[in-house]
């Protein structure tokens, strides 16, 4: 049955439904926003001599909720003016209006009472057939929906997002007992290709799957950390980026998140879970009380296992001393284990090092891992009957790059099983089963696709749903035709290429470099288009600037000149092929990723792009043909009546200041991507089969080789312009004597040198200036401090 999506209701207005319901306008849905009318007035109403009855007043709860939302940092919405695409109401005066909704979504307090008065009221007012869903986290389905109507039950099912929901991708989808199986797969099906999510089929059990093994881990480690006498930053430390989960680790996430809310569902598990094996472990722990008592709840109360205080004008991290409970200064932590997988770029490889450590780290991770696995084993089929869809759910909900299941088998099965028999942890039958079948692993790779074990039938068998996605992992051993030390091509198909990254954080260095060139010389020769993808956390962070800083330094320039040639001349190639080439950003995509981005024939972004031209930030302008291109932009995207410098100017800006659009559709309005030429995928699993179609597309079409264009540059009227403004910043304190000066390196590049009239110049003169600008700025000793306060810190330096 075909359902299309135009509007939907969501109901409560907090900060999940406010996330909610920027999320369904990134992706071009209307919302109707609704809330209850307050009960009383505020200061401001009774000052203004406002009453109940204005609608103001009527709509201040949910106004004000969705404003705070907006402003709030990291934003729920991929551009400011979607939000347009959100109108606000009351649950009084307005709840009438979800008759003409596609699907209602409620978002109130977790109180089963006021969830299924809400449901009464919606009953009321929907049109049948519309869907109804409940973002509960925790009370169980067949309560919400007694006394309502057949068509009502039969459309009505749970649908919970993680906050925030613009950012963590786990969508449990829970059926309600009478809901048709046509709408869980309809709902499965928009989670993954419209929100962008990776949809997981859950039971009705209580916290479902991604809460209830995300909690037990966080709790277990509540238990361990004072059995082992770990403090707060050595198990950030130990359970961060060094085994694939976020950099805030476990203490500093909760402390984002809110230990009350740990704390609820916690206590949600331990109620309702009397028959769990590892019920104990959900009890508090005393040092979690007692921060309960004092408020200490995280950074909305300003305090929690971390505390900032300032002193003598200076940020200082304080961290809780879980014995005394007092604060004291942060420790940094290091262990030997850690430093021996400093040489392990991937981190699944990572896992059978950490196990074998004979420091308080390897028995950290040895009593972890056993417990974990010992959990996750009994979980099936109790909250799942796929053993996949828990490393779903913790990966796409807790952002671990591997699940429970897929971490095991890096170690072993038997590995993994001797350290669950140290900890006298049973181990489930249906694993002792598997081995005994001859079944080695959870997971297997066959033909290019990725199989589980699947209890019930005791054999591998294929995950649904992956024939929308071309995962590499799972094709780069049979798909690679060409590979360096930087990079490997793949063959997906269809006379299609892909480029993959795989050098340090996908720098832009010489390998890579030539790795592009050799897949577009493939596909001009024996196959057909290109594709520069990859499916790493990031797609790239620029070109090698360690390389640069080190042959600058060198005084090698005629090396570093013809390094920046090579890099231009493959950027250009980009355009200039006879093949399509298409790109495929993600994540960070700085400084020479930017560039790239910005030549290929077609960008088909993640809407999770991070994409900027950053080089100001280390004392250099663009030198790839960014400097180049946006002049370029700037003067192929002038209307008749324009007035010419304004379009330069702010492209001029959008460089000097170093812009980062924070997201693929903030990049249109920065002029880094093309309207009606570029587009954005909401599901970056799907990004590199999309931009696969599109190349077979334009091959379809009769792609035919770009002809080089000529750029109308301004000369001396534009560069006047420059450097008026960059004198006024000088004076004004706002830029320093070096900013001025790299501005106006970029000013007299994008204004085409000191012509004395509009002209008509080529690319190449301007690529000419633009290394040349560039090669300058690296003899300068200023310059060369900001890119080593960089590669040592990370951070811009301002000199």
């Amino acid at each position: 049955m075909k359902r299309p999506i135009k509007k939907v209701a969501v109901i409560g207005s907090g900060i999940m439904g406010s996330g909610i319901a920027c999320h369904f306008a990134n992706i071009g849905v209307e919302v109707l926003l609704l809330d209850i009318v307050p009960r009383e007035l505020n200061t401001v109403e009774k000052t203004k001599g406002l009453t109940l009855e204005s609608k103001v007043v009527r709509n201040r709860i949910v106004n004000d909720s969705l404003m705070a939302s907006l402003k709030s940092k990291p934003s729920p919405i991929y551009n400011q003016k979607f939000a347009s695409r959100i109108s606000t109401g009351n649950l009084d005066d307005d709840i009438s209006k979800i008759k003409d909704v596609d699907w209602v979504i409620e978002v109130v307090v977790e109180r089963l009472d006021i969830k299924k008065s809400v449901f009464e009221k919606v009953e009321k007012y929907r049109t049948p057939g519309t869907l109804v869903s409940s973002n509960t986290s925790g009370i169980p389905i067949k309560f919400m929906s007694e006394g309502r109507s057949d068509d009502f039950k039969q459309h009505f099912a749970v649908t919970h997002f993680f906050n925030p929901v613009r950012y963590l991708k786990l969508f449990e989808v829970v059926p309600g007992p009478d809901c048709k199986q046509e709408v869980t797969d309809f709902l499965m099906m928009y989670g993954e290709k419209f929100l962008g999510k990776t949809s997981v089929l859950a039971k009705d059990t209580p916290a479902f799957i991604g809460n209830r093994v995300g909690i037990f881990g966080i709790m277990s480690l509540f238990h361990q950390v004072k059995e082992l006498g770990l403090t707060v930053e050595e198990v950030d430390k130990l359970t961060g980026p060094v085994i694939g989960r976020p950099k805030s680790a476990t203490f500093r996430t909760v402390d984002v998140v809110g230990l009350d809310t740990l704390v609820h569902v916690s206590n949600g598990i331990y109620e309702n879970c009397p028959d769990d094996e590892a019920h104990d472990l959900f009890k508090l722990p005393t040092f979690i009380n007692t921060m309960m008592e004092n408020n200490w709840l995280g950074s909305k109360t300003k305090q929690g296992f971390y505390k900032m205080v300032i002193e003598n004008g200076q940020k200082n991290i304080l961290s809780l001393d879980l014995n005394t409970l007092e604060y004291r200064p942060s420790k940094k932590a290091k262990f030997a284990t850690l430093e021996m997988t400093k040489t392990i770029d991937n981190v699944i490889d990572r896992f059978r090092v950490l196990i074998k450590g004979k420091d308080k780290a390897g028995e950290f991770y040895r009593k972890n891992f056993a417990a974990m696995f010992g959990y996750v084993q009994n979980r099936i089929p109790e909250i799942s009957d796929e053993l996949y869809r828990l490393d779903d759910a913790m990966k796409a909900g807790f952002g671990w790059e591997h699940g429970p299941f897929e971490i095991w088998d890096s170690i072993g099965i038997e590995k993994g099983i001797e350290l669950m028999q140290a900890e006298n942890i049973p181990v489930a039958n249906w694993v002792t089963e598997m081995l005994e079948t001859g079944n080695k692993t959870f997971y297997a790779l066959k033909e290019g696709a990725k199989y589980f074990y699947d209890v019930p039938s005791k054999k591998q068998e294929k995950i649904p749903g992956q024939d929308s996605f071309i995962i590499l992992n799972n094709v780069r051993e049979a798909k690679t035709i060409w590979s360096n030390a930087g990079a490997s091509i793949q063959h997906l198909g269809d006379g299609v290429l892909n480029v993959e990254f795989q050098s340090k954080m996908n720098t832009l260095g010489g390998e890579v470099l030539q790795a592009i060139n050799k897949g577009i010389d493939l596909a001009e020769t024996e196959y057909d288009a290109v594709i520069l993808g990859n499916q790493a956390p990031n797609f790239s962070v620029g070109a090698n600037l360690a390389m640069a800083f080190m042959m600058a330094i060198e005084q090698e320039y005629d090396e570093l000149n013809m390094s920046v040639k090579y890099f231009q001349d493959t950027v250009m190639r980009l355009r200039y092929s006879s093949c399509p080439t298409i790109i495929a950003p993600h994540g960070y995509t700085f400084g020479g990723a930017c560039e790239m981005s910005m030549h290929a024939d077609k960008v088909v972004a993640a809407a999770e792009t991070y994409i900027g031209l950053v080089e100001f930030g280390v004392g250099i302008i663009p030198g790839g043909a960014g400097s180049k291109e946006m002049a370029k932009r700037a003067s192929d995207g002038l209307l008749k009546d324009d007035v010419k410098l304004n379009k330069l100017r702010d492209y001029f800006i959008n460089v000097a200041m170093a812009n980062v659009a924070t997201s693929a559709h903030e990049a249109f309005d920065l002029g880094f991507f093309k309207k009606h030429k570029d587009i954005v995928v909401v599901n970056k699993d799907r990004q590199i089969a999309t931009a696969k179609r599109h190349a077979i597309l334009m091959l379809e079409d009769g792609y035919t080789k770009p002809a080089p264009e000529k750029v109308l540059v301004y000369g001396q009227q534009a560069l006047g312009m420059f450097l008026v403004g960059t004198d006024s910043l000088e004076k004004g304190h706002y830029a320093s004597e070096h900013d001025k000066k790299i501005a106006n390196k970029l000013g007299y590049v994008m204004a085409g040198g000191d012509l004395s009239e509009p002209t008509l110049v080529s690319e190449q003169y301007l690529l000419d200036l633009e290394r040349e600008a560039f090669m300058s700025l690296m003899t300068e000793r200023k310059t060369l401090e900001r890119i080593e306060h960089m590669l040592k810190t990370g951070k811009p330096l301002r000199n």
